[in-house]
């Protein structure tokens, strides 16, 4: 895994992907869009099935667009439950005992920052490649979740290679152009800032208030009351007035999973029972939440504002994905 982003010499873009049945449950505690997580594997899963395949190509980091979700879910009020298969009966008729499955239909925008041989090719091998990659992605499982055929117009979907120019002004016209065709949509930036200022605002009046507090904070709509008086006419003078007000001015902000902690030491490799990978090392961990946001993507300035990549600080057990978006907001449009 890379610890930082570095600015890659091109993209591949897939735009406008239907998928089927993908998986909703984001982590223990969050639900109605799959984890970032899910991407970036998707990105590590891609370039294992390119191996050995002439394709000059490899991947970096990954930007998600959703244009469109379905969540599989029934609407009765405040209450939402997931729609959920029902199993065959056990041998003696019994019901059968069920693991709840969140489901969501999408459809989205994959950014993939590459690099490779393809950078320097001409315009038709290029063409030639993202066509390639985006036939093994239809083939694969995206976050749980079956790719199917585009129902719209075949440039619509058209897979594009898109290498940056030297220049900077040039490299920002690219973008302004490129963003233009993800909309309509939404893109999925991260918001530690506002965690952290949430954080610190709360300890401010709760000197014992945590993270995970900010957390639950940000992640609902808080009403308060502001008194005020406005004039009575029939008095001649003043009378209270209430108004109720909600803190929610940040945007489409949104809790997510964004990684794994450790809750073990790390295990030298098949030494644990049961383990998909008996090669590897191993150590049990838990889910990671920070603060998203939704954004329409001709809100962001540069590329590595939309780019997610992966973070690895094995010696304090920190596995997790990162964006860009909230060090760069001084970037000027």
């Amino acid at each position: 895994m890379s610890t930082h982003l570095t600015q890659s010499p091109g993209v591949l873009v897939l735009p406008h992907l239907r998928i089927q049945n993908a998986n909703a449950i984001s982590s223990p505690l969050t639900h109605g869009f799959p984890s970032i997580t899910a991407f970036l594997g998707l990105m590590w899963a891609l370039e294992r099935k390119l191996e050995g395949r002439d394709l000059p190509i490899t991947f970096h980091s990954v930007g998600v667009i959703c244009h469109d979700f379905d969540e599989q879910t029934t609407d009765d009020g405040y209450v939402r439950k997931f729609r959920l298969t029902r199993n065959p009966v056990d041998k003696d008729g019994s019901t059968a005992a069920i693991v709840e499955e969140g489901r969501i239909h999408l459809e989205v925008t994959l950014v993939l920052a590459i690099d490779g041989g393809v950078i320097e090719a001409a315009i038709e091998r290029q063409q030639q490649v993202a066509d390639a990659v985006a036939e093994v992605v239809a083939g694969m499982r995206i976050a749980s979740g079956s790719v199917l055929p585009s129902a719209g117009p075949r440039w619509q979907s058209q897979p594009q290679i898109q290498c940056w120019a030297d220049d900077f002004e040039a490299r920002r016209q690219q973008f302004r152009k490129l963003r233009r065709r993800w909309l309509p949509g939404f893109a999925l930036v991260a918001r530690d800032d506002l965690l952290a200022e949430r954080a610190a605002d709360l300890q401010k009046i709760d000197s014992s208030a945590s993270a995970l507090d900010a957390l639950l904070d940000l992640s609902r709509f808080n009403w308060r009351s502001h008194r005020s008086e406005e004039p009575d006419a029939a008095t001649d003078g003043a009378k209270p007035k209430i108004d109720w007000r909600h803190d929610r001015s940040e945007g489409w902000i949104v809790p997510i999973s964004v990684g794994y902690g450790a809750l073990s030491e790390l295990q030298p490799a098949g030494t644990v029972a049961n383990a998909r990978d008996t090669e590897t090392p191993f150590r049990f961990v838990e889910s990671l939440y920070s603060i998203g946001q939704w954004l329409g993507p001709h809100r962001l300035n540069h590329i590595e504002q939309l780019l997610w990549y992966a973070h690895s600080d094995a010696a304090n057990g920190l596995y997790r994905c990162r964006n860009n978006y909230a060090a760069n907001l001084s970037t000027q449009a």
